[in-house]
């Protein structure tokens, strides 16, 4: 081996090194506070752990209580309820807006920045803003109800509409998934739509078979995001309803937060952590089957 490849081999030695270094306080950060906890929550789930004596291993048990308690189905009842009708609402109306916000008319920056603004408020904010909105005396959705002359509803407080209101709720949010569609419509190539043109193609034409396929990824990435985000609601019903009323409004997370720090079961609220990832992965991993479907990436070819 001459000179010039012993200095070079050294370089890329200290180029190493020196970059092991730079990672080394990410990497530390990642063992110790994300990848300990997660296995340590996994060991919790085997026990009966309250903080304040050790852990004491039980085995499944957790898992079998889990199955035989009501309110772990009602809340992961709610929850299902909640993530199928909000995630493909929230999917449509941010879909919407984007091709709204995608128009090239005076001042529509303004109108997209409007709209994505309410996606960055704080979640304890907006969950105090939702509770007056929906006050039943004087808030402003009854408001609105009288003045169409429409029946007024109890929201929050009526076990029939509380879920329902959460999930009106949800369209608060829509701008964030809105930035992500209208950035995947303006990478639409514009040769495509000149070739539509060209062939007699409407707006509908148009849209169907060029900006629906071109935007598959898109819509599989804020589905994914979508399933995950809906089971995990935890700040808005912990914030205003508590639960309630009757249960009505106990989604999995505000459960889970229940048997971890109201009742200090620490290791059956880790069971009901990692069912909840297991009900996640899931879902993720058969949306990610059937992507194959009905997505389309832009150069792929099918064999």
């Amino acid at each position: 081996m001459n000179g010039n490849s012993i200095f070079k081999s050294r370089m890329a030695k200290r180029e190493a090194l020196e970059g092991l270094l730079f990672a080394a306080p990410l990497l530390l950060g990642l063992l110790i506070f994300t990848l300990y906890p997660v296995l340590d929550s996994l060991y919790i789930s085997f026990t009966k752990y309250n903080i304040f004596t050790p852990p004491e291993f039980i085995g499944l048990q957790n898992y079998r209580n889990l199955v035989n308690d009501s309110l772990f189905w009602q809340s992961l009842r709610i929850t299902t309820i909640y993530s199928v009708i909000s995630v493909p609402l929230q999917l449509v109306a941010g879909f919407a807006v984007a091709l709204l916000m995608n128009q090239k008319v005076r001042g529509i920056t303004i109108f997209r920045t409007i709209y994505y603004l309410p996606s960055v408020v704080s979640g304890v904010a907006v969950s105090l803003l939702w509770v007056w909105i929906f006050n039943p005396d004087y808030g402003l959705a009854n408001v609105m109800l009288r003045a169409a002359h429409l029946p007024t509803q109890k929201w929050l407080t009526d076990p029939r509409t509380a879920l329902g209101s959460f999930i009106f709720m949800s369209l608060w949010g829509i701008g964030g998934g809105m930035i992500i569609y209208l950035a995947g419509l303006q990478g639409v190539p514009q040769h495509l739509y000149e070739s539509a043109s060209m062939d007699g193609a409407n707006i509908y034409q148009k849209f169907r078979h060029v900006t629906l396929p071109m935007m598959t990824p898109v819509i599989f990435y804020n589905l994914v995001m979508g399933i995950i985000g809906s089971f995990q609601v935890f700040t808005q019903a912990f914030v205003m309803t508590s639960g309630g009323p009757a249960n009505a409004t106990l989604f999995y997370v505000l459960y889970l937060f229940r048997q971890a720090f109201n009742y200090f079961r620490m290791g059956y609220a880790s069971a009901m952590a990692w069912v909840l990832f297991a009900i996640i992965l899931a879902l993720t991993l058969l949306v990610l089957k059937s992507s194959s479907a009905w997505v389309y990436y832009e150069g792929e070819r099918k064999r």
